[in-house]
């Protein structure tokens, strides 16, 4: 069974259109990371999923229920971390998930196990009676993402989760993020305007632009649909260089580096071709790299 299913999904705000016919299909125990530029509709989409807003049009199942009939299962099933963290600076970190404990109606003992074993999850216990008016960016986030875990939920919404932190805090969160897929199944709906994170942690990628999805594949199909892979070879001298172009008539030279690029998927058989001609030709070449199409430019060519 499908995590979350939707079709048609539409959103207006007055004359503005949002989301125009949106569908998705996210498979249990998998990360899905939404693309898109500002205003693409990523967060809209989060809403309606999470049950915070209403879709003008469309259907869709969250963890097996009908978004429109049966909301109240649908929040008991997942878990929202929304743009910015939703912790309480007047709490240390412990009252904070035991706050959450109380919200899921979860009995004192269970609760109080429940925040103890999230804290160790996520490094927190020294930190567990601090204000978390004193936690960094990345404290406040982790903290924000086990608050969202008090319930168990089956599916969690990351809505841009670690805009704003520094890179060492960034892929901390990735790790939390890996684990909860790993570890616990969860189903992880992600949206992101940072490439790099989809490509590190998403197992299908979908791009939203003007309200419809442009694109969905894995990072790897996507990286295939835009044109620009190359296979770059540079050379000692210009006799070298102008020898390799007549073998591979179909490159292009970079004269003032003694270069030659050729056109390439990427894949291991074109690479060997190349090899093999260059062996043929009895060609010297001083370095050989690749180079293929990254998630900037997918999103470049697509939005």
């Amino acid at each position: 069974m499908a995590a979350i299913s939707a079709t048609g999904l539409r959103k207006s705000y007055g004359e503005k259109v949002v989301l125009d016919g949106v569908d998705l299909e996210i498979a249990e125990g998998s990360v899905f990371a939404l693309l898109g530029p500002n205003g693409a509709g990523k967060t809209t989409t989060v809403q309606i999923l999470s049950t915070l807003i209403d879709a003008d049009g469309g259907e869709a199942l969250v963890a097996g229920y009908d978004l429109g009939t049966r909301a109240d299962d649908v929040r008991r099933a997942i878990g929202v971390t929304g743009q910015f963290a939703a912790v309480d600076g007047l709490l240390n970190a412990e009252e904070n998930l035991l706050l959450m404990a109380d919200l899921h109606h979860l009995d004192r003992r269970e609760g109080r196990g429940r925040a103890a074993e999230l804290l160790e999850r996520f490094d927190l216990t020294e930190a567990a009676r601090k204000p978390t008016a004193t936690f960094s960016g990345g404290m406040r986030r982790k903290l924000d993402l086990a608050m969202t875990l008090v319930g168990d939920p089956r599916i969690i919404f990351l809505d841009e989760p670690t805009t704003g932190l520094d890179p060492r805090s960034r892929r901390t969160m990735w790790e939390i993020i890996r684990g909860l897929v790993t570890d616990a199944g969860v189903t992880v709906f992600l949206t992101t305007q940072y490439l790099e994170e989809a490509d590190q942690l998403a197992d299908r990628i979908a791009v939203l632009s003007g309200g419809q999805l442009v694109a969905e594949g894995t990072a790897a199909e996507l990286k295939r649909r835009v044109p620009g892979g190359h296979i770059r070879i540079r050379f000692a001298d210009e006799l070298q260089l102008d020898a390799a172009a007549r073998v591979f008539e179909t490159g292009s030279r970079e004269a003032d580096e003694l270069a030659l690029r050729i056109p390439s998927d990427g894949e291991l058989p074109g690479l060997r071709a190349v090899l093999d001609r260059l062996d043929a030709s009895r060609l010297h070449a001083e370095a050989l790299t690749v180079h293929t199409p990254d998630l900037d430019d997918v999103f470049l060519a697509l939005t």
